[in-house]
Order: C-alpha cells, then structure tokens, then sequence
C-alpha cells in the first residue's frame, strides 16, 4: 500500500525510462531502510551523558547537594543515569548539579524532609536510592539524632514500601559503633534501622567512608584557612589519633560501582579508607607543605578543648538566635580524635 503510493508519485515526476532503475534501486532500499510510523531515528545509545536511562537508573540521590552527593551525582549522570536531587534550601543549591548532565537529565526536586508525603514524591519515579545525608554538627533545626538516625531510618521505611526500589545505598561513618561519640552514634543506629528494614529482601548496602579529602573537604581546607588567617594551627591532643583518609572521588566510584555490579554488595557493609594512615599531625605537616606555610603549632589539651567546645553544645536551644558554626572546636571531632579511624583487617 504504501509503496505503491510511493511508485506512483515517483512516475509522474520521473521520465519513464528513468524510473525502473531508479526505483527498484535507490527508492525502495531508502524506504524500507527507514519504515514510516515505526520507532525513532535516533536510537537510544547504551551509555553516557547523551543518553538518558541508559543504565536502567533512575537515582533519588538525598544529600546530593552535598560535598559527596556533587561526586556521586556526576558519575551517576556520567553513566546515562536520571537522577532525582531533592533539595531543602534555596535555588542556587543545586544549580552547579545541572551542568553535569544533559538536559533534563538531573532534576532537582524541592522537598520537605519532614514530610512523608514530600519525601514520597520525591522516590516516586526512582528504582535506586541514595542517603548521603549527614551532618558534622548540631543546628537550631536539625539535632545529630534527627539528620543522622531518624531521617535514614524514615528514607529507609518508605523506600520499602515503595515496592518499586531496587537497591538503597546508606552512607555512614568508618567506625560507627553505638558507642561512639554521639555523630556517629547516630550513623551506627541509622545502619541498624537500615538493614532492619531491609532485611528479607537484602536491598541495602552500608558505605563507611573514612575522613574525605578532596577541593570541598571540610577538613584540610578548614586548617588551611585557619593558617593564612593566625598564622598556627591548634593541635587537639598530641595529634597522634591516626585517620586514613580517602580521596571523595574514590567513594564516589565505590558507590557508584556497587549499584553495577550483580548484586553481591547486597545486604553487605564496606569501609572505604585512602591508601595510606596518616597521624593528625603528619596530615597536618602535609597541609602545612602544599600551601607552602611555616607549621606552628598550638597543642590543645583534651579536657581544654572540649571545655572550648562545650558551651555551644550547652546553648544551642537556649538562646533566641543561631551560634556560630563550629570551626576548629566541634565537641563531636574532639571526642572522635580519642581514638584511631581506620579501616579494619576485614573491612
């Protein structure tokens, strides 16, 4: 039917002897190669920027907007993933995430994580989740409890009873007990409620980071800033706690890795550590090295430090307005720095 349609509108623009050979070799074969009314002309590739839910993957990415989330969200879109960023504050937050990704390809979402029904909306169309939520000190609006355990545990409860999730990747803390100090503390409970709720199905998989480096850390460019500003840099304790830090890139890729691999880091909990232990005081020796500073230490008794700290702590929900953000003194660090951070012979 329609190629004969076809034949005829050719001979009545074709001479004769022409049409023969013109249509049985140059229009038929074009024609067929290209059906009208069936499929696209572009095919849908098998990866990368260019081409959306190549993966499979559409990613609800919490705490996306964050130091880790810009890493993980970029190599999720890397590899052709949609991913879902609900954000809680203004428009600029997630403006640098747009550029990362094709059009359309990241979505910021503008959500209330005190709202079920936000938090819903914003897991509706995903089949992977990430809680990369976290937080390294306590607000007027947020305490360490609320951000680190009972937001992972919620996340957890309704990805469950999406039905439609297929894997949910927690981020925690290297050597979160239910005996730290109360940051990570509250990391280890969140795992616990996690795996709980995953537990017949085996969706879940826990991500211990150690200390991250990288151009955003919160750590080396903290001291850095405080050097140029004072000219020394306090020493909590002797500076002997030993940490391993890890590049933010690196638990990136191992996050990313996990959601690609076949299924066994289901149900199973990784610790992520740099290449090498380093002192506090040789990673502050390093620091000191790149911005090409003379190193001038102040040691700073534990019990000085956490007297320094304490009164934040103390008046945080007391007083009519917001304190000042912790710098070189946060109470949850100073605890944390009286015991060595690494990762485990079976980690």
């Amino acid at each position: 039917g329609d190629d004969a349609g076809l034949l005829k509108t050719i001979r009545a623009l074709i001479p004769q002897a022409l049409t023969r050979t013109f249509v049985s070799q140059i229009c038929l074969p074009i024609c067929r190669f290209f059906p009208r009314g069936r499929g696209h002309l572009v095919r849908k590739g098998t990866g990368g920027r260019s081409s959306v839910s190549g993966s499979g993957i559409i990613a609800t990415v919490f705490g996306g907007t964050g130091f880790l989330g810009r890493y993980v969200v970029q190599q999720l879109a890397k590899m052709g993933s949609q991913v879902l960023v609900p954000f809680r504050g203004s428009e600029d937050s997630h403006r640098h995430l747009k550029l990362m990704g094709d059009l359309g390809q990241i979505v910021p979402m503008k959500y209330n994580p005190r709202d079920e029904n936000s938090i819903k909306a914003v897991m509706a169309k995903a089949n992977v989740v990430l809680n990369l939520i976290g937080g390294d000190y306590e607000t007027r609006n947020y305490s360490f409890e609320e951000v680190n355990f009972q937001m992972a545990e919620q996340l957890a409860r309704i990805a469950k009873e999406h039905g439609g999730i297929m894997r949910f990747i927690q981020v925690s803390f290297l050597g979160a007990t239910l005996s730290s100090p109360s940051r990570i503390r509250a990391k280890a409970a969140a795992e616990e409620a996690v795996l709980r709720n995953f537990q017949i199905c085996t969706k879940a998989t826990i991500m211990r980071p150690a200390v991250m480096i990288g151009t955003e850390d919160r750590i080396l460019n903290r001291w850095a800033h405080f050097v140029k500003n004072w000219s020394f840099l306090p020493l909590i304790g002797d500076g002997s706690a030993k940490i391993q830090p890890v590049y933010v890139v690196d638990v990136a890729a191992a996050i990313v890795a996990s959601l690609k691999d076949d299924g066994t880091s289901m149900g199973k909990i990784y610790e992520l550590g740099g290449p090498d232990v380093f002192t506090v005081y040789d990673l502050a020796e390093l620091m000191h090295d790149m911005i090409r500073e003379w190193p001038r230490y102040v040691k700073v008794p534990f019990p000085v430090a956490k007297a320094i700290a304490t009164p934040r702590e103390l008046l945080l929900n007391k007083v009519p307005f917001p304190l000042p953000t912790p710098n070189m003194f946060n109470l949850d660090e100073i605890h944390a720095l009286t015991t060595d951070t690494v990762v485990s012979e079976d980690g």
